[in-house]
């Protein structure tokens, strides 16, 4: 996107910086990760909105079913605020978050914790046993089960579980439903290795056959773990997978229920290699030039917005426009020069656009998030820090 932001007028009396988010690009991505799904339901990432007016936006459209929640406050907040199915994507040993839900009859119903250790299911049976064990609906649990590609010795993927086999899986699921105070509501597997990594430069054969492996080794083991753990415990299972790269690979296994998309509706600069779709960038941030310290750089203010995960220059905001960032000063944390082609460079006041790497991280530096259409400021939303939220 090299030209100018359509939303430049819409947006010039508002101070920097500040987060736009594009609503056609949104609203075309959201129609994509829908034909992709192919009538799969899709539950929603809120780590990668962080906006709670965007979510619940999303989640009134058919075919977007349920949040994707990342800390289980957070859960508690979005029940709090009519959320009615909330599917932690991780773990958690938040002690005050557990004597919460425990103990709320309604948050137990539309949450769904997520364990892959017995440790875990110990935390949340002791919370039920220092709360009295309160009535009210058993306390639903999902399985995250390991969906790495194994070759050997060789791991690819993402270190998240510690369960792989069916027997893991059954020696887990005996361990939740123990008591009879927790309930197994479904699995996950996460193919991080296929969902989230892009396919750019002269590595891109080799990552595509790696996801190739992936996607037929994990059909098959996915398939014996739901099959047992479906027999063992005489119900039909949720069976949660997938991620915004991998939409349309994951729903072609009919042992998936739902797929998993958040950063697909952002499209930050980490999904723009893929080949599985064509991503629309729709979230910026805008940020003021303030100095120009010599011919061809500007230096705005701000922008030190960088992305978690390997160190590395694919983490670093990029600035729209043709401008590039100086590899000496990358992205700084209260100015960030620019660099510009000649004839190019903004002047002091004017204003650059960027794009962040990942999706929801960006809007952990904003209060606000202003929804523009074309030329047009439709809303301006809190982002979870704007309602002073965070959550991790």
């Amino acid at each position: 996107m090299s030209a100018p932001a359509p939303w430049r007028r819409a947006t010039a009396s508002l101070p920097a910086p500040l987060a736009v988010v594009d609503l056609d690009a949104f609203e075309a991505n959201a129609r994509d990760l829908l034909a992709r799904a192919q009538g799969t339901p899709i539950r929603v990432a809120s780590k990668s909105l962080r906006v709670r007016g965007l979510l619940e936006r999303v989640l009134d459209q058919p075919g977007f079913a349920g949040v994707m929640g990342f800390s289980l406050a957070e859960a508690l907040w979005l029940v709090e605020h009519g959320a009615t199915d909330v599917l932690l994507g991780y773990p958690t040993v938040d002690r005050a978050a557990l004597a919460r839900l425990v103990t709320d009859p309604r948050a137990r119903a539309a949450i769904t914790l997520m364990v892959d250790d017995v440790a875990q299911v110990a935390l949340i049976e002791r919370a039920l046993t220092r709360a009295g064990s309160p009535e009210g609906p058993p306390v639903q649990v999902c399985l995250d089960i390991d969906a790495g590609l194994r070759l050997g010795p060789l791991h690819v993927g993402p270190r998240r579980s510690p369960v792989r086999t069916v027997a893991d899986a059954l020696a887990l699921a005996r361990a939740c439903e123990r008591t009879g105070r927790l309930r197994v509501r479904g699995v996950m597997f996460y193919e991080g290795q296929v969902a989230g990594v892009n396919e750019a430069g002269p590595t891109g054969p080799v990552v595509r056959a790696m996801k190739a492996a992936s996607l037929a080794q994990l059909r098959r083991r996915r398939s014996e773990v739901v099959a047992a753990l479906t027999d063992a415990l005489g119900r039909d299972l949720l069976v949660n997978g997938g991620g915004t790269g991998s939409v349309g690979d994951t729903v072609a296994d009919p042992t998936i229920t739902e797929v998993t998309a958040g950063s697909g509706l952002y499209c930050p600069t980490l999904f723009d290699h893929y080949r599985a779709f064509r991503p629309r960038p729709a979230a910026f941030f805008g940020l003021d030039v303030v100095r120009s310290p010599a011919p061809g750089i500007a230096t705005a203010f701000g922008g030190g917005y960088v992305a978690s995960g390997p160190t590395g220059a694919d983490r670093l905001p990029r600035p729209l426009g043709g401008g590039r960032l100086l590899a000496t000063e990358g992205a700084g944390e209260v100015q960030t020069p620019v660099r510009f082609r000649s004839g190019a460079t903004p002047a002091v006041g004017d204003r650059v656009w960027f794009r962040h790497a990942k999706a929801g991280e960006m809007m952990e530096r904003f209060d606000t998030v202003h929804l523009v259409r074309g030329d047009t400021l439709e809303e301006t939303l809190p982002t979870y820090r704007g309602e002073s939220r965070t959550f991790g």
